[in-house]
């Protein structure tokens, strides 16, 4: 999966969001005609003729302001330019060039980055001839669209997957597993790596990062060769951007890019947080394996079946993928420190698991006779034959005589019987449906 990010910038109001939505093809988020609703940012996952990329939702950009707020998301802002590969420059045909507008193309003009200069609200004739006063801000590509209807949206991406290298994920390490350490700032993703890296026999080479910001330590442990993706910072960038938790996001999704495994970080006594919820949302969507580290266990206080609840509390809000290993550890005292490589390995075999076909329908038939799916508008629904498609991601295909009528429950039991008969732990699993 491409590791290429488009970052959607602009004065507030002027449709960054529903641009957002339309190209992820839903609404995720808030979207209102009162300027500065954006304050959290939003992360998410197309896809356009076959090429991935992520897309990064920004506030409004105010560069002069006062206001706590806008100060904040204008750092944020900032930060996107700098780590996106290519930047969407929104503007208004509603309102023309405000001197906002043009604050932000002097900010974008010394960026070496490639920038669309996108015109939103152009949804007739006559808007289209007062679009073009934009092209005097100076940007090569411009696009007139309207983000309400979608109309101009497939030039865009036309454009954007033209950037995107057909496999921009080789290199001379790329067979060997790829493991990256993330979640939040000061939740000891550090402390992990200094007591992993602190064997030093264990070490066989340091390897520059293609991705900035990420160090790939090269191990070989348990008798196993992998490569170990670090997100806490070790090239220190100024503190501004430390402090920042959206900085922290955008090097976890940069990370899991690459990775095979994501070793989620939790910090034991401030549990599981919205951030925490949204990057492993984005694993599951990538199909990362992920193996859960609940960290400073040390420090809670134990009562009877402390770790057996509070693994119960975790699953709850992971639901639905809640088959995932949860380990409780402690990076300072090294408690369980390995055990969370090894589980991360099982986890990467699982990721690469073929089911012979013969196996596989002999389980999964069986299973369907047990429980037929229900029947809608009057048609019985058959499945005659499953077979599991040669993908990254463990990903089954189910004939039916009516695979669109096949609902998502019935999806769920499929699923489930899969994890209940394979080992697939930690890897999240693909269903389609396909007419027989």
């Amino acid at each position: 999966m491409s590791g290429f990010t488009v970052a959607i910038t602009g004065r507030p109001n002027v449709g960054k969001s529903t641009l957002f939505n339309r190209l992820l093809e839903q609404r995720m988020a808030i979207v209102d005609d009162q300027s500065g609703v954006t304050r959290d940012r939003q992360y998410g996952i197309t896809d356009w003729n076959g090429k991935t990329f992520n897309v990064i939702d920004t506030g409004g950009f105010v560069p002069e302001s006062q206001d706590v707020f806008e100060q904040e998301i204008k750092k944020q802002v900032l930060i996107a330019v700098e780590e996106a590969h290519a930047i969407i420059f929104m503007t208004d045909t509603a309102t023309g060039i405000t001197t906002l507008d043009e604050a932000m193309a002097d900010l974008l003009r010394r960026s070496v980055k490639p920038v669309f200069l996108v015109v939103n609200k152009v949804d007739n004739s006559d808007r289209l001839l007062e679009a073009a006063e934009f092209y005097s801000l100076g940007f090569d590509n411009i696009f007139f669209i309207s983000a309400m209807t979608g109309s101009g949206t497939g030039e865009l991406l036309d454009a954007i997957a033209a950037l995107i290298p057909e496999n921009d994920q080789a290199g001379e390490l790329s067979t060997l597993p790829k493991f990256a350490i993330i979640g939040q700032p000061n939740v000891g993703k550090s402390s992990l790596l200094n007591a992993l890296v602190g064997r030093e026999r264990t070490i066989v080479s340091d390897i520059a990062g293609t991705t900035r910001d990420s160090i790939h330590t090269h191990y070989n442990l348990f008798h196993k060769e992998f490569i170990l993706i670090d997100t806490a910072g070790i090239r220190r960038k100024t503190k501004v951007h430390e402090d920042l938790e959206f900085y922290s996001v955008i090097r976890a999704i940069k990370a899991m890019d690459e990775a095979d495994v994501c070793l989620l970080m939790l910090d034991a006594e401030k549990g599981l947080t919205a951030q925490d919820l949204n990057i492993f949302s984005l694993a599951v969507k990538k199909g990362k394996g992920i193996v859960v580290a609940v960290n400073k266990w040390d420090l809670m206080e134990k009562q009877t079946n402390t770790s057996r609840d509070y693994e119960k509390q975790l699953k709850e809000r992971f639901a639905p993928f809640t088959d995932l290993p949860i380990l409780f550890i402690s990076a300072k005292e090294k408690t369980r420190i390995f055990r969370v490589i090894e589980t991360a390995l099982e986890v990467y075999e699982n990721r690469l698991r073929k089911i012979p076909t013969s196996k596989l329908n002999e389980v999964m038939l069986k299973a369907v006779e047990a429980y037929h799916a229900p029947v809608v508008r009057g048609n019985s629904i058959k499945i005659k034959f499953v077979s599991q498609l040669p993908t990254p991601v463990p990903s089954f295909a189910f004939f039916s005589n009516y695979p669109d009528d096949i609902k998502q429950p019935y999806r769920n039991y499929l699923e489930n019987q899969l994890r209940k008969n394979f080992p697939f732990e930690g890897v999240p699993i693909r269903i389609y449906f396909r007419k027989k």
